[in-house]
């Protein structure tokens, strides 16, 4: 099926957004080979836009899921108080399937969203030596709600490590979430996959009828 893709504004470029509507990323959203909204969310770290902008911006990703349908794919850092909050008003009003993308906060954040029904993603940060909190939490996850990524071109997995990442990266990741919730290499390779295809649901299974 080729590659699907997200449609939507990171916080790092919520100015620039501001006046984007639920309508217009809906819209965006309807085209057929979009499988999600995002990454969208909340970024207190480097400030590169207002507080205030981000979650403006941010709802509007938030409604344009609940239109749709389609996931939401979330970027935090140091704003996991302001971005739980957000998602548990809005899943309050209307339901809606969030997956926290890169993930590299605490148990809390994590906790509500596999209550809220949620996916969590876990990237090559899971294999730096100081990364004990996120290993904690992935070890913490429900199986069926886990899925892995690279964030390439950044963030590239030990023994890549500062070079650049490339997707081929993800092995390594999946190597080291397989010592942290004792599974073969092969049973992380088919619970991911198949929670991948099960969250990102408009992209279709491989080898099934979409």
């Amino acid at each position: 099926r080729g590659t699907g893709r997200a449609v939507g504004a990171h916080p790092h470029y919520a100015s620039d957004h501001k006046d984007l509507t639920a309508e217009a990323l809906a819209a965006l959203a309807g085209e057929t080979d979009v499988v999600g909204v995002g990454e969208c969310g909340l970024d207190f770290h480097y400030g590169f836009s207002p507080r205030e902008d981000q979650e403006r911006v941010f709802a509007a990703h938030i409604e344009a899921a609940q239109e749709t349908g389609l996931p939401l794919i979330i970027h935090t850092r140091e704003a996991d108080e302001a971005t739980g909050a957000m998602l548990a008003r809005a899943i309050g009003r209307k339901p809606f399937v969030p997956l926290l993308h890169c993930y590299t906060s605490g148990l809390a954040l994590a906790d509500a969203v596999m209550e809220m029904g949620g996916f969590i993603s876990f990237s090559g940060i899971i294999t730096f030596k100081k990364a004990e909190d996120v290993r904690a939490v992935a070890a913490r996850m429900p199986q069926d709600r886990i899925i892995i990524e690279t964030d390439c071109p950044y963030l590239a997995p030990i023994p890549h490590r500062g070079r650049r990442c490339e997707p081929a990266h993800v092995v390594h990741v999946a190597d080291k979430l397989g010592e942290i919730l004792g599974l073969p290499r092969a049973e992380i390779d088919r619970l991911t996959t198949e929670n991948f295809f099960r969250l990102f649901a408009r992209a279709g299974f491989p080898g099934r009828a979409s």
